[in-house]
């Protein structure tokens, strides 16, 4: 793929994901429209920490993927879609549900129209892992059966419903992206790591939710060449794609090995106010990454302590971002 002639959209762009998978794309040459959920604030969210040549090279738009009017026309003239603009924060779906409904169901729907109507030539659409729910085997392909363990579970499965419908009902090219629990630096503390490592380096305990669950962490560098390889593969339009390392590690044992890395050591609490409803919790999750390797020749190369280490230097160099005495849904 040629990426100097190509002209690119990211929703989601000033995300955790987002603004690593921009930051790529511009390092590639692609002509790069990073579209911020609208404020009215100048932050760019997470581009602010890009260096500043890269944030000249994007050209950033602020607006919502709920509206359709929006979407249809910045869209226009663009080649790719990367489709990562959602709700994520799972404690926050089961106190605000349609937020939900509206962002990750109706933008998705709106992207796709766009896309449509646009004759977009490719959208990556992006999953997570926790459509699948606690795992019915393991590892999980992409055959294993969907679970709604919560409201953002559901929206995301619907989400990707729509994208599927799309492919077969108008022939739109696109390809689904299913990621394991991504990892790194300019993760909010909404996710476990940023939780353990800005109560490690500021608490004198840390208060956690179940320390039992089963996770297959992935380094974000990883997962944004995931993309780049889904894009830039022939002939998947219709596919859905899982990205995971392949290993995992329960909550308990990742505890103790940020620890080790860290070379700091707290008691571990669990606090009854970070525990998701029983039936909700989703117990273990372990990716099969084989059809990635098939598809796309993608296999993830960083190692969880070596994630571990740059993202505990991100944490540590920038702690005055995370509310350590709060708790962050």
């Amino acid at each position: 793929m040629d990426w100097n002639n190509t002209n690119v959209f990211v929703t989601g762009a000033g995300g955790f994901i987002g603004s690593h998978l921009c930051s790529h794309l511009v390092q590639l040459g692609a002509k790069v429209t990073a579209m911020l959920h609208y404020n009215s604030r100048s932050d760019w969210s997470n581009l602010e920490f890009l260096h500043e040549e890269t944030q000249k090279s994007m050209h950033v738009v602020k607006g919502n993927v709920e509206d359709s009017s929006f979407m249809d026309a910045k869209t226009k003239g663009q080649n790719i879609i990367f489709h990562l603009a959602a709700l994520i924060g799972i404690p926050y779906s089961y106190e605000a549900p349609l937020s939900y409904v509206k962002t990750n169901i109706q933008g998705t729907v709106n992207v796709l129209e766009a896309a449509r109507k646009n004759d977009v030539d490719l959208v990556i659409n992006t999953s997570t892992s926790e459509t699948y729910g606690t795992a019915v085997y393991t590892p999980i392909d992409e055959l294993h059966p969907l679970q709604g363990q919560s409201p953002y579970s559901a929206t995301k499965i619907a989400a990707d419903k729509l994208a599927e419908s799309y492919f077969n009902s108008f022939a739109l090219p696109i390809v689904t992206v299913r990621p394991f629990n991504t990892y790194g630096p300019r993760q909010s503390s909404r996710a476990v790591i940023p939780t353990i490592v800005s109560q490690l380096l500021t608490k004198e305990e840390i208060f956690l939710g179940g320390l039992a669950p089963v996770r297959d962490f992935t380094y974000v560098e990883d997962t944004v060449k995931g993309f780049i390889a889904a894009a830039e593969a022939e002939s998947i339009y219709g596919e859905l794609i899982n990205l995971g390392f392949g290993k995992a590690s329960s909550i308990k044992d990742l505890v103790h090995l940020v620890m080790k890395v860290s070379g700091i050591h707290k008691p571990v609490k669990t606090a009854k106010e970070r525990m998701r409803p029983k039936d909700s919790e989703v117990l273990e999750l372990i990716c099969d990454n084989s059809k990635a390797l098939d598809l796309l020749r993608w296999k993830p190369e960083v190692s969880l302590n070596e994630g571990l280490e740059k993202t505990i230097n991100f944490i540590s160099q920038n702690i005055n971002l995370f509310k350590k005495n709060h708790y962050t849904i």
